[in-house]
C-alpha cells in the first residue's frame, strides 16, 4: 500500500516548458496535487481519480491554490487545462 502513493508521484510528468521548475506537493481536502513554477508560469497537476461531478470543484481548488502557494496572482485570462491539468502565467511581487 505505501508503495502506490510514491509510484503516483513519480508518474507526475511536467510539460517540457517546467522542466527544472520549482516543485511543491499539497493535500487539499483530501485530494492531492503538485504544483510547478517557473518564472511567472505555472502548472498545476491534480492525483487520482476524480468522479463526474466533481471537476468544477476540483478546478476551483487549483486556481485557489496558485497564489497560495507562489505568491503570486494568477492572470485568469491566461488559464488553459482542466481539473487535470491546468497552466497560467503569474503576476508576481518584486
Amino acid at each position: 500500500m505505501f508503495l502506490l502513493p510514491l509510484l503516483i508521484a513519480a508518474c507526475v510528468s511536467p510539460a517540457p516548458e517546467f522542466m527544472g521548475a520549482t516543485r511543491t506537493e499539497t493535500t487539499v481536502n483530501g485530494r492531492d496535487y503538485v504544483v510547478l513554477q517557473k518564472g511567472e508560469r505555472v502548472e498545476v497537476i491534480r492525483l487520482g481519480y476524480a468522479h463526474r461531478g466533481e471537476h468544477q470543484e476540483i478546478r476551483a481548488t487549483m486556481i485557489e491554490l496558485i497564489p497560495t502557494v507562489t505568491g503570486c496572482t494568477v492572470r485568469e485570462s491566461s488559464l488553459t487545462g482542466d481539473s487535470g491539468e491546468m497552466r497560467g502565467s503569474l503576476n508576481c511581487p518584486g
